[in-house]
């Protein structure tokens, strides 16, 4: 059984995770958890690149392009239940080809 609070946990971590890189890396200040992204003007594609590669490096993650629904990344927090899907399931460090890599 999982613990509802620690899911949560989790996910607040990411969230805070997500918004430094939000911060850091695109200099943006995302305003809520639930604020569309794209439609508050705050994202555009480059940007959306530029956010996976991020969240690649950052959590460590390989994400492919059929991994991708624009809807699941129209907010924080869709966003964040894309990272911690990824982060408890087997596409972690998977061999599956990322979005990026080193050579492209």
């Amino acid at each position: 059984m999982v613990d509802g609070n620690a899911m949560t946990s989790d996910g607040d971590r990411i969230s805070e995770r997500l918004r430094a890189v939000f911060a850091e890396s695109l200099h943006i200040d995302v305003p809520s958890a639930d604020t569309d992204l794209f439609l508050a003007g705050l994202l555009d594609s480059l940007q959306l690149v530029e956010l996976l590669f991020q969240i690649e490096q950052y959590f460590e993650l390989r994400i492919t392009l059929d991994d991708i629904d624009l809807e699941d990344l129209r907010t924080l927090e869709r966003i964040a239940r894309v990272v911690a899907a990824r982060m408890n399931g087997s596409e972690r460090a998977t061999g599956q080809q990322p979005i990026f890599s080193a050579g492209a």
